[in-house]
């Protein structure tokens, strides 16, 4: 794949390029020239693909560290390949997969399943491998075979660690090869039932609350634990404001713990829920106003270190119900950056800057998970995003490439959106 992107901007704060108006020309995926607009134009082989890049932005290829592709098990919800085209549409060139799949991925060829998929693919799935037996909290995994067969994490995906034990013991196991572990904070038992945040709008609503305590009290126990055994753990998808404090006090004390939170939940609040409306029903549910400002806060000062989509796909059967029989989940990788950007836009004068937040979708999960990250340098493998944050645009159900359609952005108008992706000597452009 022969490539010249023409006049963009390099945003890449590990390169001498970063902030730089460039020429860059990709041969046979590879990175063969970046040259200034000034100086002549590389020349181009004769099946070069050209983008006009004037005024676009490009960085290294966006990282999404939390995606749910059931396949095997659930195909009619998202396959492998309906996956990676959304992630492909949504910026996104390498995604971390949770185990929760029918067999769940807990064996060795269970990653190989996925590793074979990868290998004529843009988008390079990295394949996450459950704690126990079935996620079901009682049999430890052989979490080293997984390991030297691929698994880049370990955690129950969608279900919490609820066994102390258990928890103890993949913080010490996991330490003989500096493995992470993954938790979603959940006391099941207090958000039994449950439907949305335990507040003033579940009340009037009449809907039963899944209090915030729920998060918070695992998360205490889970560091109290890391300080107990050791070992590193990663928080997915926290939700609270205390759940900030926490773990702002936890790295403040050395501990190594890492956090993120899903980009859906900086744009809606419990508040939004008062149309009964199922594509807004996720769990963790949407809190206050004030946590979700605890939550920007807490990416303003490096304590949420990621942004994920928290991709969950849903069939229409799993959606079109009453509220309180509608499956928990929304789809989001097609929406990460311009729901992010888009809400920061309005935050005006306390806005981030947008290198922190594509920090948090590049370079943070990369380095949470060990894995290489890309340089856009002279010699180097093209793994890219070319990017617009100026374009607004509306998302439709037509273009959305999941299989299920569970998007709670639809209709809405968005601000911010990725144009192309390269990566494995492979070119997406969105139309």
């Amino acid at each position: 794949m022969n490539c010249l992107i023409k006049s963009c901007q390099i945003w890449d704060k590990n390169s001498p390029w970063h902030l730089q108006l460039v020429n860059l020309y990709i041969k046979e995926g590879i990175i063969e020239k970046i040259q200034h607009l000034g100086d002549e134009s590389p020349h181009a082989a004769p099946d070069s693909r050209v983008i006009e890049a004037k005024n676009k932005k490009l960085s290294i290829g966006w990282m999404d560290m939390r995606v749910l592709i059931p396949e095997p098990g659930l195909e009619h919800k998202e396959t492998l390949a309906s996956g990676a085209a959304a992630a492909q549409a949504g910026g996104f060139t390498e995604i971390m997969l949770l185990p929760n799949t029918e067999p769940v991925i807990q064996h060795k060829s269970n990653l190989s399943f996925i590793q074979q998929h990868n290998q004529q693919q843009l988008v390079k799935m990295h394949p996450t491998a459950a704690i126990t037996l079935h996620t079901e909290g009682h049999e430890l995994t052989e979490m080293i075979d997984l390991h030297k067969a691929g698994a880049v994490a370990f955690t129950e995906g969608t279900r919490p660690v609820w066994h102390s034990d258990i928890l103890v013991k993949s913080l010490q196991y996991l330490q003989f090869f500096d493995g992470l572990l993954i938790n979603r904070p959940e006391d099941t038992l207090l958000t039994k039932f449950g439907q949305m945040h335990e507040g003033k709008y579940s009340t009037l609503l009449g809907l039963k609350g899944m209090p915030a305590l729920a998060e918070e009290m695992m998360i205490q126990r889970d560091l109290q634990f890391l300080e107990y055994a050791g070992g590193k753990i990663h928080f997915s998808l926290i939700s609270s404001r205390r759940s900030v404090e926490l773990i702002r006090s936890a790295k403040s004390q050395g501990l190594q713990v890492t956090c993120d939170v899903a980009a859906h939940q900086l744009a809606f609040t419990d508040a939004d829920l008062q149309g009964f409306d199922t594509l807004l029903k996720v769990n963790p549910p949407f809190r206050t106003l004030s946590d979700q400002e605890a939550l920007w806060q807490g990416l303003a000062d490096d304590t949420i270190d990621a942004i994920v989509s928290d991709h969950c796909p849903q069939d229409e059967e799993s959606k079109n119900l009453e509220f309180d029989l509608a499956d928990f989940g929304v789809i989001g990788l097609q929406s990460v950056f311009a729901v992010c950007h888009t809400q920061n836009v309005k935050r005006g004068e306390n806005a981030l800057p947008l290198e922190k937040i594509l920090e948090k979708i590049t370079y943070n999960p990369r380095q949470i998970l060990k894995l290489p990250i890309p340089k856009i340098a002279e010699g180097e493998a093209a793994n890219l995003t070319l990017f617009d944050t100026e374009k607004t645009w509306t998302l439709t159900e037509k273009e959305i490439r999941s299989h299920s359609k569970n998007s709670p952005f639809i209709g809405h108008h968005l601000q911010g959106k990725a144009l192309a992706v390269i990566h494995q000597n492979q070119l997406y452009q969105n139309a």
